[in-house]
């Protein structure tokens, strides 16, 4: 019997070894037939002479397993398992993760959807979207309206993609509704302090937002404002000295929405987020103010409500960075979007005030609509649709306006992955470091190239964005999403296969 035993165990664990083996080389293979990578293994390795780890830029080599950063090996010596994917000296990041985008679906798919938004993420190296609860139909303020979105969301996905609920006057004194919503998924609450320009998504006030911390502060979740607030009457219409009274003319929109607005609403939320220091009602709850744009007054009560202890951050997009208000040409409404788009010397103060750490970092507001809705024959800024189209170029575009200031890839890194990694609550993102997800973008920063007609370009409507003309130093090369290789070289997996990620 003891003879029968010594044979039969080591054919068992051979038997064993061979069912794992296959079951590993079955997984792969299945990767490749699935159509949801375009590299037909689970385990890799990425070798480059440019890797931006929290410690700094590195020659080294990942280890990739599972969808995880299994190792990250500094020198590229060690071991490891499956073919190496040498990509030089091109920079390996991790990827973009843009907490401000509008998708547009359920509803309003025309204007965008997720099958075209996470499709232009992914040739941007943009591994994380967070999106919107407004330009959908319904905004999603309810557990019920999210779970709309995330079925409309299914089989469309390229990129991982979470959601915010929306705070409106509906559901702020309503805690069960907050709650459900909440418990449902959303990663946190977005309110505007002005008109959306969205009937379903009506604007808060102080009281509103004060009962919106309460909720939150359970849950340890963000509330994310479009801190604007109409002032009755205003003589802050000083910026420029043109001809006030034509629609054609940016100076006209420009003056519709002075700074002095953004100081309004954002004194209000200084007072409100009070509550969110240690030891108010609304501690572990956390205030982040949306697309800032004046550089002067709203930024210095940012400051004060950070050196006082409450619990605020605040993001700015590139198109604030990128444009001033003098070179817009007339008539031309791809450069609509609200808050407006300032000055030179406001734009120059808003990298300063980046480069210094007093703007957290930046995301995209990628905002599109259908052409009709941006008016491009009539050329009416007060009529035409405010939003400005993107998503798939906000890396190239912040390093290409920031090289003059001398940004690094690191500050990059910071501003597009490690930050908004924070705010959403994604754990496992924005830094490449062992047992992260295997989130990347791998790009050559620096090719040159023009946004013309001949691009590709893969979010809906690519005339009404104001960049086409733009000359851009930056390409995306690759784009891997938790491992799976979703764009390379142009060419897209076959298949759009994440899930929605929600808060639990």
């Amino acid at each position: 019997m003891d003879a029968v035993k010594w044979i039969l165990l080591p054919l068992l664990f051979l038997i064993a070894s061979v069912i794992i083996l296959y079951t590993q080389s079955n997984h792969e293979v299945q990767n490749q037939s699935d159509g949801c990578s375009l590299l037909p293994h689970s385990r890799y390795r990425i070798r480059s002479t440019r890797i931006v780890t929290p410690e700094g830029v590195i020659s080294g080599l990942l280890e990739i397993r599972g969808g995880l950063i299994a190792a990250v090996v500094e020198g590229g010596g060690g071991g490891g398992e499956g073919p190496v994917l040498d990509y030089g000296d091109s920079v390996v990041m991790p990827g973009l993760i843009d907490v401000h985008a509008h998708l547009d679906e359920p509803g309003r798919a025309d204007w965008e959807g997720f099958y075209t938004g996470t499709k232009a993420a992914a040739a941007g190296g943009v591994t994380t979207l967070i999106d919107m609860p407004l330009n959908s139909f319904p905004s999603t303020v309810s557990e019920q309206t999210l779970r709309l979105k995330i079925k409309a969301a299914r089989d469309k996905l390229y990129v991982d993609v979470g959601f915010w609920g929306g705070l409106v006057p509906e559901n702020a004194f309503n805690q069960t509704v907050l709650e459900k919503l909440l418990d449902a998924g959303a990663l946190g609450l977005k309110s505007f302090m002005c008109p959306s320009g969205i009937n379903d998504f009506p604007m808060t006030n102080a009281t509103h937002i004060k009962e919106g911390l309460y909720t939150l502060a359970k849950y340890k979740r963000p509330l994310l404002v479009h801190a604007e607030m109409q002032l009755d009457s205003e003589d802050d219409n000083n910026e420029t000295n043109d001809d006030v009274s034509d629609p054609r003319s940016y100076s006209t929109y420009l003056k519709t929405r002075p700074p002095s607005w953004e100081e309004a609403a954002i004194r209000e939320l200084h007072s409100v987020a009070y509550e969110t220091r240690t030891g108010g009602r609304a501690e572990g709850a956390h205030i982040h103010i949306v697309h800032l744009s004046d550089s002067q007054a709203s930024l210095n009560i940012i400051k004060d409500a950070k050196t006082s202890g409450s619990s605020v951050t605040v993001e700015t997009c590139p198109h604030y960075l990128a444009f001033s208000s003098e070179q817009i040409p007339y008539g031309d409404t791809r450069f609509k979007c609200s808050p407006p788009i300032r000055n030179e010397v406001n734009r120059m103060n808003l990298w300063q005030a980046l480069m210094d750490g007093h703007i957290d970092f930046l995301s995209s507001d990628h905002s599109p609509s259908l052409p009709e809705l941006k008016l491009l024959d009539d050329g009416d800024f007060l009529k035409a649709w405010g939003g400005i189209s993107s998503l798939q170029f906000v890396l190239p575009i912040t390093w290409s306006y920031g090289k003059k200031f001398g940004i690094t890839l690191n500050q990059l890194a910071k501003w597009w992955s490690e930050r908004p990694a924070k705010l959403s609550g994604q754990e496992l993102k924005g830094a490449i470091v062992s047992g992260n997800h295997a989130d990347l973008v791998i790009w050559d920063s620096d090719v040159e190239y023009e946004l013309d007609e001949n691009h590709d370009v893969h979010h809906k409507h690519r005339n009404i964005s104001a960049y086409m003309g733009t000359k851009l130093f930056g390409k995306v090369i690759s784009t891997f999403v938790r491992g799976s290789l979703v764009y390379n070289n142009g060419k897209h997996a076959a298949m759009a296969c994440r899930d929605p990620i929600l808060a639990t």
